[in-house]
């Protein structure tokens, strides 16, 4: 905790690229994932997140609260969220994230956190734990629909779990999928949604679409989507056919019944949630097309906050140690 007389501690997004490991976070959120769905003897505490329209400026305000009460390593905190996809237009970020960490044995504050990173990094992490136990072992083609941060973002979570022997990318926009091959060694360039997916075993839309671009007649049988984009109840990614010859699977089945239009307008029927895969509580056939929709929870959020906190006060020795000698902002 930053020093009383001072500001707070806060944690830039540079800063939280540099002390978060993925691999340790992939690990954490698992554990969160099936503590969440331990429903008989849950550690974790989170409301649905409260969503505010800002009709005016076409923009919505979320606020999502967690808390995870493990023995040894409890966490606290709460993410504000804003998603104008207007803002894609003006050359600006269409989310801004900050999360606040709090102590939970006083509520005490202990710091504020670009979310930005953090937004990319659990929600991928999130579908490596997916993709972890819904694909087979040998999947061989990765396909990403939407070449931005989670993209990005997706592919670095996605090749800890499976080794791909294929990559391929396709976006609206030809030069930004263009880019992000350059970025990344060995990724084709599809020109079509269908030339991208067909045939491919691991499926990823991190889109801002609201109508279907994915259809289920280009998806073969095994494959495993993770389904990102789409975040509303009028909202979709994914076609009737797709969602509803599939095993769905989601992180939160009271969110996704909320907030899902995938789910709620395709009407598809909720399997189970992951966390109830990852610890085996349910069992999945994954020679079957399986999709994961996820929402993004608090609790993903509030831990790896946590996670990019213990890591600086272990780097520093001290939170009131700072990077700069006469600031808290690192």
């Amino acid at each position: 905790m930053a020093d009383e007389e001072g500001p707070p501690l806060y944690i830039s997004s540079s800063k939280v690229k540099e002390l978060l490991n993925l691999q340790e976070l992939i690990s954490q959120i698992e554990t969160a994932l099936k503590n969440f769905s331990n429903k008989t003897n849950s550690s974790v505490v989170q409301p649905v997140r409260t969503v505010v329209p800002v009709e005016q400026y076409g923009g919505f305000l979320g606020v999502m609260p967690a808390y995870s009460k493990e023995s040894e390593s409890s966490s606290l905190g709460a993410k504000l969220v804003s998603f104008y996809s207007g803002n894609a237009d003006l050359g600006l970020p269409t989310h801004t994230a900050t999360i606040v960490l709090l102590d939970p044995r006083t509520g005490a504050l202990l710091a504020i956190l670009d979310g930005a990173v953090i937004t990319e990094m659990r929600t991928a992490a999130a579908s490596a734990v997916a993709t972890k136990y819904l694909s087979s072992e040998d999947v061989k083609v990765l396909t990403i629909l939407g070449s931005g941060h989670q993209a990005r973002s997706h592919l670095a979570a996605l090749r800890l779990v499976r080794k791909f022997e294929e990559v391929r990318v396709w976006s609206r926009n030809q030069a930004h999928a263009e880019k992000f091959a350059c970025e990344h060694e060995g990724v084709k360039v599809c020109s079509t949604v269908e030339e991208a997916v067909r045939g491919a075993d691991v499926i990823v839309t991190v889109t801002m679409a609201k109508e279907p671009v994915l259809f289920g007649k280009w998806v073969k049988e095994g494959a495993h989507v993770n389904a990102i984009g789409a975040c509303r109840p009028d909202q979709r990614e994914l076609d009737d056919e797709l969602m509803q010859s599939s095993v769905v699977v989601v992180d939160s089945r009271e969110a996704a019944e909320k907030e899902s239009g995938d789910v709620i307008l395709s009407k598809a029927v909720v399997a189970a949630e992951v966390g109830d895969v990852a610890s085996g509580t349910v069992k999945i056939d994954c020679t079957k097309r399986t999709v994961f929709k996820s929402l993004g929870m608090a609790i993903e959020d509030v831990v790896s906050a946590q996670l990019v906190y213990d890591s600086y006060v272990k780097r520093k020795g001290s939170p009131h140690f700072l990077a700069l000698s006469s600031s808290t902002c690192i």
